[in-house]
């Protein structure tokens, strides 16, 4: 059975359809569309319900010296009002997932995909043994929103303490929004400024209606996940289960800048390396139709009338206005302007391998 957000009873209110993501049932559109609620957070804003997000609180004497173990990127030099995307990643080079690492005043907060929440907190309790740490998921009590696009500081602004605008990107800081305490992150998966907020899931309902209402007359809409998956496409950010998976490495998904090779040993650094070292057998590529067409998540890719790679994330850009996808080649065929061909619905189509990302936000 879906597990439902405390938010459910507004989304139906608010006639949206539901879904299931994640293990969740959670708002893929609202009567606005889709379409309206992308152009809404390019143009203006839109607030995101994300409680399918986990979290898990990372404490005590070690806690740094684990998480070097175990994420790719360097954290040593991150400091309590900041944050970093890294990977977790098995021996092999595969990815377990891609998470957001903040630090805060009492330790870390380690925010990970719905769908892996479960597995992520398994996998690093496995791998805290012998360190100095207390781990601890505190999902089931925290609330995340996100509020994303050009006016989210001047909605957000008049509604919390701290001086929102000097907040760098990926800073976090621990403040009050609307009288609740929120700790907010200046961070985002929709290629737009914007903010994620954490506080008590018993405040859920306060924050959601308070933010709407502020940002009525500013254009905010809410906004579900049809809406974050082609924004955070546009912006060719990667969807755990599509770019990035258990057979996926981050340096074939063009992620290298996430790993800090001289930072000393992590989870999966050999393996990484050696990838690194000798090339990817396959990269991660953008790809534009060249006829009309939809390359669709699972289609095969073809050169030569060969089916030579798969399609991860495909569809009609809203901003850009053209036919796009993002798929895994042989390396060799990953230069930009390389012809390739998608099979749609039994016929192969022309297509070509495009600069990523697709749009460039913040």
């Amino acid at each position: 059975m879906p597990k439902r957000t405390a938010l459910y009873d507004r989304h139906i209110a608010l006639d949206a359809r539901m879904t299931e993501f994640g293990g969740w049932t959670l708002p893929v559109q609202y009567p606005a569309g889709a379409l309206k609620e992308h152009a809404a957070v390019r143009e203006r804003a839109g607030l995101f319900d994300i409680d399918h997000m986990g979290q898990i609180m990372i404490r005590g004497r070690d806690a740094l010296r684990f998480l070097q173990a175990v994420v790719t990127s360097d954290l040593s030099s991150l400091q309590p009002g900041a944050s970093q995307y890294g990977l977790l990643c098995y021996q092999d080079g595969g990815t377990v997932d891609d998470v957001f690492v903040y630090a805060l005043a009492e330790g870390y907060m380690v925010v990970v995909n719905a769908s892996n929440n479960a597995k992520d907190t398994r996998w690093l309790k496995a791998h805290a043994v012998g360190y100095d740490v207390e781990l601890r998921n505190v999902s089931p009590k925290t609330y995340m929103l996100a509020l994303q696009g050009p006016a989210a500081v001047a909605i957000l602004q008049p509604l919390a303490e701290a001086d929102l605008a000097a907040l760098a990107r990926f800073g976090c800081t621990e403040t009050s929004v609307l009288g609740v305490p929120t700790l907010v992150g200046r961070t985002g998966y929709t290629g737009e400024d914007g903010f994620e907020l954490y506080f008590d899931v018993a405040q859920a309902g306060a924050l959601w209606d308070g933010l709407l209402e502020a940002g009525a007359p500013h254009g905010l809409l809410p906004c579900g996940l049809a809406a974050r998956d082609s924004l955070r496409f546009e912006a060719c950010y990667p969807l755990y289960g599509h770019e990035l998976s258990a057979d996926s490495d981050p340096v074939s998904a063009g992620l290298r800048w996430a790993i800090a090779w001289g930072k000393g040993s992590f989870t999966g650094r050999e393996a990484l390396l050696k990838v690194r070292l000798e090339g990817p057998a396959q990269r991660l590529v953008g790809i534009e139709m060249v006829e009309r067409g939809i390359a669709r998540e699972g289609y095969p890719i073809l050169h030569a009338g060969e089916v030579c790679g798969v399609v991860t994330s495909g569809m009609p850009s809203p901003t850009m206005g053209r036919s796009l996808a993002l798929g895994y080649v042989p390396s060799a065929l990953a230069e930009v302007g390389t012809s390739l061909g998608v099979e749609i619905h039994g016929r192969v189509r022309e297509a070509v391998v495009v600069k990523r990302p697709f749009y460039a936000g913040v």
